[in-house]
């Protein structure tokens, strides 16, 4: 490793950091001595990352440091074309067209050598089957859940009944073939897995969750986490 793929690694290290680190753990995780870490610590100061901390005290990066997309490596780059082809594949025409704004902005930011890179990762996801209509409540689902409003849902069940639910939106599944979201149900007091597919209608309103999404889906992996996710209770 050359001394900027150090310093690009160095940075990396600190973000995912929340408290100080010290010098010689840093040093055994680059593989070079306590010395050389404080004049690479001293030189990304010097090109202005947000370092802060001294020797023997420990070392943390503050919250909004960019790490350009020109240090990511091999893996990490073909990892994320290919997650970003795979979403732009899904019914979700919002999220698919996220995800190629996001690889446009890494290609805009980049040097030649990484588009070319980019373009040449040999990885596509596969979809099997005509593509699939877009679904315009993901994106409703969505944003629901970022702004913790409750949805009303007209539903129809695997027997064909249909019933009226006001749910809290806590997390989105993306199946090959389909998509579940998972709420809790205000009708049923309990978690309930609902396919997108079957879904007639559905409005965000005014409402709030009753408890923070955070602890919902905390909650709901403690339940089921020993069941999987196919175990849920029915609908």
């Amino acid at each position: 490793m050359d001394r900027t793929e150090r310093l690009f690694s160095i940075i990396d290290e600190l973000r995912q950091r929340r408290h100080p680190v010290t010098a010689a753990e840093l040093a055994a995780a680059q593989g070079v001595s306590v010395r050389t870490l404080y004049r690479d610590i001293q030189a990304l100061i010097g090109l202005g990352a947000p370092i802060d901390g001294a020797a023997g005290l420990g070392y943390v990066l503050r919250p909004g440091f960019f790490l350009p997309p020109m240090s990511f490596d091999a893996d990490e780059l073909e990892a994320l074309v290919l997650g970003a082809r795979w979403v732009e594949g899904r019914p979700d025409g919002e999220l698919a067209a996220a995800a190629r704004r996001a690889l446009g902005k890494i290609a805009a930011a980049a040097d030649a050598d990484l588009r070319d890179r980019m373009a040449e990762t040999g990885l596509w996801p596969m979809r099997h089957g005509p593509p699939r209509a877009d679904a315009p409540v993901l994106g409703m689902l969505r944003g629901a859940m970022r702004r913790e409003k409750a949805v009303r849902l007209g539903y129809e069940d695997e027997a064909g009944r249909t019933s009226a639910r006001l749910i809290w939106p806590i997390q989105l599944a993306f199946y090959d073939e389909k998509q579940i979201v998972v709420a809790w149900c205000t009708l049923r007091q309990d978690f309930r897995s609902f396919r997108i597919d079957r879904i007639q209608t559905a409005e965000e309103t005014a409402e709030r969750y009753g408890r923070r999404r955070a602890v919902l889906a905390r909650d709901w992996r403690d339940r089921f986490s020993d069941e999987g996710f196919t175990h849920h209770p029915p609908i």
